[in-house]
């Protein structure tokens, strides 16, 4: 059975309670916040043959085959590729799924992650299903940014926020998490995943506190003109282009807003944040305004999977970065 997470048993007790489900729920809410064991979960529930109150007994023939992962009227869409698109064709055997009778004579559950990865045409192959589902069938959608989806798609389910855990729930589950990692360290991955601690795990595995040392680093020397836009765009091959994107936005808000409250206990982490004082300090205000901009745009572009020259836009964002200070 899917992990339960202390912050999801308020939600946990509405959902599987529910006496009849709508056909089709949007739960959405950041990344890293467990989305996706709820939806587990729940399609456990709803498949199970002899459900023990809120949960699947774990003990059925359903069950079993859930557990094998060869139940016949479970259907799970995702990418094919990390971080590609679901396509039409993909959609089109979900169509197909939701067309057909329950091999085992109860309810078909279809799992959708994340729903904005569908492009254009694969959310429109989804609307009839979500308009006249076959029989006792369930869709979850699963979204880290619904307002990414169709209007059509978000309207035709029931649209479920799951639950943030506050700073305690984050900061108590990753000391479980992660044992063996220091508590300063901890707080500071958490910061870096938003406050997500699901997520704060994954970046710890997959290294972000050294990928962000090496970014950090480059910036400095870049600003002291150490370092130029091409060499560290081609030594940051390694990191997430999103993840990079991230942190510039992140950067330039903390910068416009030193600007405008000089609050010294708002320049972020402390890696950066003598640089982002001095880029406040030194940059005009309509430089900072148009350089934030621009990184939401292109930020928008990698996100929509657009067909990017990687480092020619690192370089891009470089260039600007290193001519931010001075007049604007």
């Amino acid at each position: 059975m899917a992990d339960c997470y202390p912050w999801q048993q308020g939600l946990w007790q509405r959902l599987a309670g529910r006496e009849q489900h709508a056909h089709a729920y949007l739960l959405h809410g950041p990344a890293g916040i467990g989305k996706r064991a709820l939806a587990e979960r729940l399609v456990s529930r709803l498949l199970c043959q002899s459900p023990r109150g809120l949960e699947a007994c774990g003990q059925c023939k359903s069950c079993h085959l859930l557990q094998a992962g060869t139940h016949p009227d479970h259907f799970v869409l995702e990418p094919e590729e990390a971080d590609k698109a679901i396509r039409v064709d993909q959609v089109r055997e979900l169509v197909n799924f939701v067309a057909q009778t329950a091999q085992l004579g109860g309810r078909k559950v279809v799992l959708l992650e994340p729903a904005e990865a569908m492009n254009l045409n694969a959310a429109n192959a989804l609307l009839k299903s979500l308009e006249e589902p076959s029989g006792d069938t369930v869709l979850l959608l699963i979204s880290h940014q619904p307002s990414r989806l169709l209007p059509t798609i978000r309207s035709r389910c029931v649209q479920q926020a799951c639950p943030l855990p506050g700073s305690g729930e984050s900061r108590a589950w990753l000391h479980q998490a992660l044992p063996g990692v220091a508590e300063e360290e901890r707080v500071e991955l958490l910061m870096l995943a938003g406050g997500s601690p699901l997520t704060a795990v994954r970046l710890h595995a997959e290294g972000v506190r050294e990928q962000r040392a090496l970014v950090v680093d480059g910036i400095k020397k870049l600003l002291k003109q150490q370092a130029g836009a091409s060499q560290l765009a081609e030594s940051w091959s390694d990191v997430p282009l999103l993840l990079l994107f991230d942190w510039f936005c992140d950067w330039i808000q903390l910068i416009l807003r030193y600007q405008l409250t000089l609050d010294e206990q708002g320049l972020g982490l402390a890696d950066m944040a003598k640089v982002v004082r001095y880029l406040a300090d030194k940059s005009g205000q309509s430089s900072v305004l148009a350089m934030q901009d621009w990184l939401l745009e292109q930020r928008q572009k990698v996100l929509g999977k657009a067909n990017l020259n990687r480092v020619l836009l690192l370089e891009a964002l470089l260039v600007k970065w290193a001519s931010l200070p001075g007049p604007g």
